[in-house]
């Protein structure tokens, strides 16, 4: 009979022993995983910036490549002040950013460089033109769309895109965000 009895808590004690050994086993995977997952979101969302610098760093010959009519809006650390020209400062733009709840907002104020001597009497003349195109393009754009580097030049490009179509007497250079809020 006490044969019987230690035979039974030795089943017992081996079978908590497995099923201890599986639950640690279990925790180990999880764990893994979580950590394999949060490297792949880490390595997303770093992959803009990422992106964005190798991008700055290209040759000029990527550049020279980009769209003749438009110059493309690369931002270079090497460029002189001297050689931006004439700034024509816009007031503040504050928009409400497209999303599902409407709670997001942008406040952003921006200045024009511009290229052309009578280009800001057209741009006095087309003033409220200017700013109806503009609060159109930050109003359609979405979180995501510009919180990044990237997405910003992108929108500096679209909005001179927008501009430089409207105007005849000179070019706009560049877009320059002097404030970008975003709550």
């Amino acid at each position: 009979m006490a044969e019987e009895e230690e035979t039974k808590e030795e089943e017992s004690t081996s079978k908590e022993k497995k099923s201890g050994n599986m639950l640690l086993i279990i925790i180990i995977v999880v764990l893994f995983l979580i950590i394999i997952i949060g490297g792949v979101v880490a390595f997303l969302l770093m992959g803009d910036d990422a992106e964005d610098m190798s991008q700055s760093s290209a040759p000029q010959e990527k550049v020279a490549k980009k769209s003749k009519k438009h110059k493309s809006i690369e931002f270079d650390n090497a460029r002189q002040l001297s050689d931006i020209g004439t700034l024509y400062p816009l007031d503040t733009f504050t928009v409400n950013l497209k999303s599902d709840s409407g709670r997001r907002y942008l406040k952003a104020t921006l200045s024009l460089e511009l290229e052309g001597e009578e280009l800001p009497l057209e741009l006095d003349a087309k003033t409220a033109v200017l700013r109806d195109r503009i609060i159109r393009i930050l109003s359609s754009k979405t979180l995501e769309e510009i919180s990044s580097k990237k997405g910003k030049l992108k929108v500096s490009q679209q909005i001179m895109d927008t501009l430089n179509a409207m105007i005849s007497d000179g070019e706009i250079k560049g877009i320059y965000f002097t404030e970008f809020v975003i709550q």
